[in-house]
């Protein structure tokens, strides 16, 4: 994500406790109108059909910020008409007040045959990169497991997000990776627990040249209950040029055979008029057979100047040429037919080894804490929304207290039930010396 990093004000948040009601352990109710998303092999499929991910990144009010723009049912349907006119088939919203109603906008998206791919964070609930074993807690899990329940009603739900850029460039941020892992895996967990549909669970990383593959591989190394379902990047190197000139292709080659679905969580460099050519190879054989399409960065225009609408007070402004430029390119190159070359079956890769850049054991993840284990029975309860206290110093809410030695252990392929039960993993030890190499207070949605 192209934005600004909370400060450590946010460290001084009171510390919480949640205390959930109990939830009954149910299937949810239908409300919308599409066929849902599933992950299998290397792709995504509705039913037997190849499903790519041709879409726009929604997050008015930019990363800076808390706005749920899916609470917002006036501006929500104004900008579903122009999500139409993009023709676009899925939105990325980047954090949402789970203490809120999402139900009329989620089903305009719905009758409009858009999907979701929710990032469950929010800023003060979240894993801290520069402390990631005191955030990871019972009370981070509790909010996030609530969001979980709000949206797996909804059939146009295609994927969660355990986390956006946590580990990025800065020294020390591999620290971090077994927590966001761990986090991954527990979704998984609650999902299956609750008995709600096998909606996707992966994390959207930062493209940082150094560690890039070795994210990609950790997300898909060990049993198949610490593997993610899919994995996303995103990606500023294509600058209104071409398959090979942006390094592209040099990527295709990276993640062929790499044994999940892959997509572009953010696309859209700025450093020229764009032209989007980037939709023309994202459904071009030259991808089809590794990628699932992508997301553009991003609707609204911030501080920031990637948007391609200004929105001022209740108009949405179409902003020339960019606008009509993505819905040329969307219209020009549709969605191939058939398999598009996926592979049929997802198979585990090799754990990246531990060294100076990538700092992590493969062997270990953190254990859930025991109080956010209660939750996969009783249930997550209401979530705080955006009104909470925060979640990142909040240690006397359950902290995890050992470590699995068997994380890396592959059992290969994964079979048809990719949300397949898991428990009883393990807490990483950070060091103080790698702590101190992270900016302090740098919180991650």
């Amino acid at each position: 994500m192209k934005t600004t990093t909370f400060l450590s004000a946010l460290a001084a948040s009171a510390i919480v406790s949640a205390t959930p009601t109990k939830t009954d352990k149910q299937p949810p109710s239908k409300r919308a109108t599409v066929p849902t998303v599933t992950a299998s092999g290397n792709a995504f499929w509705t039913g037997k059909d190849r499903f790519y991910i041709r879409g726009i990144d929604y997050q008015p009010g930019g990363s800076s910020g808390e706005t749920d723009p899916l609470a917002d049912t006036t501006h929500c349907l104004r900008d579903v008409e122009k999500f139409k006119k993009l023709g676009v088939n899925t939105v990325r919203v980047y954090m949402v007040d789970n203490s809120q109603d999402h139900d009329e906008c989620m089903t305009a998206l719905a009758d409009a045959g858009i999907y979701l791919v929710l990032d469950v964070n929010t800023p003060k609930y979240s894993i801290n990169r520069a402390d990631p074993y005191l955030s990871y807690n019972g009370a981070y899990l509790q909010n996030i497991f609530a969001t979980i329940d709000m949206f797996a009603k909804y059939d146009n739900v295609l994927a969660f997000f355990s986390g956006n850029e946590v580990i990025n460039e800065e020294p020390g941020t591999t620290v971090s990776a077994p927590y966001v892992k761990a986090v991954t895996r527990d979704m998984r967990n609650y999902i299956k627990a609750r008995k709600y549909r096998q909606i996707p669970v992966g994390y959207s990383a930062a493209d940082v040249a150094e560690n890039r593959m070795q994210t990609a591989h950790y997300f898909n190394c060990g049993p198949d209950e610490v593997r993610s379902d899919f994995f996303a990047f995103n990606d500023y190197s294509w600058c209104t040029s071409d398959f090979v000139t942006s390094g592209w292709d040099k990527k295709v080659q990276n993640f062929t055979d790499y044994g999940l679905p892959i997509f572009l969580s953010e696309y859209g460099c700025i450093e020229n008029t764009r032209d989007f050519g980037e939709i023309k190879a994202l459904m071009s054989s030259d991808m089809t057979g590794v990628y699932s399409g992508g997301l553009m960065y991003e609707y609204t225009m911030e501080k920031n100047g990637y948007g391609i609408v200004q929105i001022k007070g209740e108009t949405a402004t179409e902003l020339k040429p960019e606008f009509d430029n993505l819905s040329k390119a969307m219209k020009a190159n549709p969605a191939p037919t058939g398999s598009g070359g996926a592979s049929a079956t997802s198979a585990a890769v090799e754990c990246p080894t531990q060294d100076s850049v990538w700092e992590v054991d493969p062997d270990i993840l953190p254990e859930i804490p025991a109080e956010a284990q209660a939750y996969m029975d009783k249930g997550a309860g209401t979530g705080v929304g955006f009104k909470g206290t925060g979640s990142q110093t909040a240690g006397d809410s359950g902290l995890s207290t050992s470590n699995s030695t068997s994380a890396a252990s592959s059992s290969g392929s994964k079979g048809d039930d990719s949300a397949a039960g898991r428990s009883g993993i393990s807490a990483v030890a950070v060091t103080g010396g790698a702590l101190a190499a992270t900016l302090f207070g740098a919180f991650l949605l």
